[in-house]
């Protein structure tokens, strides 16, 4: 059963000052999971996040992904070994194209990001993966647009996009419906259910209807503390989770 579990934290703390604003955190992630980590505002969402991925270092606590120790490893490192967070790993070139800015992304694995000066052909060898993950996300038809004409919700397709380009084993995902429309939402939704096939997905989310729509695992928390786990119909009855959480007005 152990070998089912291709994230686990343990013990993860985080004191800022004085402050704690994660505390003796235990998280174990499923592999080809989507498990959505939830609570109110403050309750050391995003934090958690930051620690998971070494943007910022745990004051205690041990975080293994694929049963490696990697506490203590760079974000990049990290990234390295497929576990790549989302909208903080891709950058989106505003003035490049869709199909240029995958393009770079695809140059990463290789050593060579960022290297505009590399001759056409080279950069040409990308194009046609470039393309199939463009066409992954549905953004076929945006190719040649600049990334900075894209709808707000088709960018968030495109940091979808360059993040794949990375080919992460594991995805952590920061509230990736913020700011969204409802039929981008929709879109995007179904995007998430489409690459967590072969991969792994962690989802902060505020969202509720999203979460229950996609998550196989919830873990909420309150407080820097973990409050509940369990699939949602489970944790959204849960007394302690209704007040925290639910009953805040969030989602």
């Amino acid at each position: 059963m152990a070998d089912d579990i291709i994230l686990e934290a343990t013990g993860l703390t985080k004191e800022f000052l004085g402050f704690v604003a994660v505390k003796d955190v235990d998280l174990r992630v499923r592999r080809h999971s989507i498990h959505a980590l939830i609570g109110p505002n403050g309750a050391g969402k995003t934090t958690c996040f930051n620690l998971l991925t070494h943007f910022l270092v745990p004051t205690s606590g041990r975080i293994r992904f694929n049963g490696n120790d990697i506490t203590g490893s760079s974000p990049a490192a990290i990234a390295r070994m497929g576990l790549v967070r989302s909208f903080q790993i891709s950058a989106v070139f505003p003035h490049l194209s869709v199909r240029d800015n995958v393009r770079v992304a695809l140059q990463r694995p290789l050593r060579n990001s960022f290297q505009f000066w590399r001759s056409e052909r080279v950069l040409d060898s990308l194009n046609a993966r470039a393309l199939e993950l463009i066409d992954a996300v549905g953004l076929g038809p945006y190719a040649e647009l600049p990334a900075v004409e894209l709808p707000y919700g088709r960018k968030r397709a495109l940091e979808i996009a360059t993040t794949l380009a990375l080919d992460p084993e594991m995805m952590l995902l920061d509230e990736p419906m913020a700011g969204l429309a409802h039929e981008d939402i929709d879109r995007i939704a179904a995007l998430i259910r489409k690459v967590a096939a072969d991969r792994t997905v962690l989802m902060v989310e505020h969202n509720m209807s999203v979460v229950a729509d996609l998550s196989d695992m919830i873990t909420v928390l309150a407080r820097g503390e973990k409050l509940a786990e369990g699939p949602y119909g489970e944790v959204s009855k849960h007394p302690q989770v209704i007040e925290a959480y639910v009953g805040t007005g969030h989602g």
